[in-house]
């Protein structure tokens, strides 16, 4: 315990800002019940939209750290490419399956809540700094090799957190499938697109070395939450189980290579 508590105020020493911002995102979080139980199901689209920008602002402040203004390099391009692949997804049924936004979340662009690219954003560098643990820091120019791998990994962490999101914006009514089956009502479809884009947009930006410290724990932190969030709060215990086991085994798989290393 005290080695613990000894690592954890060294990590707040050397990223504070870092760490400031993430006790930010952690209280709307746990704010987030107390307003629902307080207000009603109404607040749950502001909610959802407050944690979210603080998470990705978190995750922002987190990457500007290392890499100053180009951080608006990666926010801008996943944001574009993340938005053209909803785009598409929710017209054609390509990648995702055959879904459609409703009106709940807005402002919305092309039938798009402008959130979505955010929510996108402040996941993929935690999946990033993941697959960066597992795999090891690529060279000035990774080799075609580091970068498939780099992509596959940053995809499956990254999709399994889909394993608890999904079933739960579809139960709040964020939007909805033309065909309610497989996963807890979610088409296994669903997950071949989200492992599709994020491949993609992994393969192309491939950043160099990440902050992997703030940005794991931003990962650890969504699989806590998540995982009391939908087996306690929010009565959802089967995607709570499954969403669990999965995000944790990778982060148990990265922590294995980090002892090793």
């Amino acid at each position: 315990m005290t080695a613990a508590l000894t690592s954890a105020r060294s990590a707040i020493v050397t990223y504070p800002r870092e760490f400031i911002a993430i006790g930010i995102w952690l209280a709307t979080m746990i704010a987030f019940p107390i307003a629902y139980w307080t207000i009603g199901p109404e607040v749950i689209p502001v909610c959802i939209t407050i944690a979210a920008v603080a998470q990705a602002a978190a995750v922002y402040v987190a990457m500007s750290a290392r890499f100053g203004w180009r951080t608006l390099y990666y926010l801008g391009s996943v944001a574009v490419m993340t938005w053209l692949a909803e785009f598409v997804g929710h017209r054609t049924g390509l990648p995702f399956g055959e879904y459609v936004y409703t009106d709940v979340l807005q402002p919305q662009i092309g039938g798009v809540p402008v959130l979505i690219p955010f929510a996108w954003f402040m996941m993929l560098p935690p999946a990033w700094a993941l697959a960066q643990v597992i795999l090891g820091d690529p060279s000035a120019r990774p080799s075609l090799r580091y970068r498939l791998t780099f992509a596959g990994v940053s995809a499956l962490a990254l999709t399994t957190w889909d394993l608890f999101l999904d079933p739960q914006m579809v139960g709040w009514n964020f939007w909805q499938w033309a065909n309610p089956e497989g996963y807890f009502g979610i088409p296994w479809s669903n997950y071949a697109g989200w492992l599709i884009v994020s491949f993609i947009v992994s393969f192309v930006l491939c950043p160099p070395a990440l902050p992997k410290l703030p940005l794991i724990a931003v990962y650890a932190c969504v699989w806590f939450l998540q995982s009391v969030g939908l087996a306690v709060f929010w009565g959802m215990p089967g995607p709570a189980v499954v969403g669990s086991i999965a995000m944790g085994a990778l982060m148990l798989w990265a922590y294995a290579r980090w002892r090793a290393a």
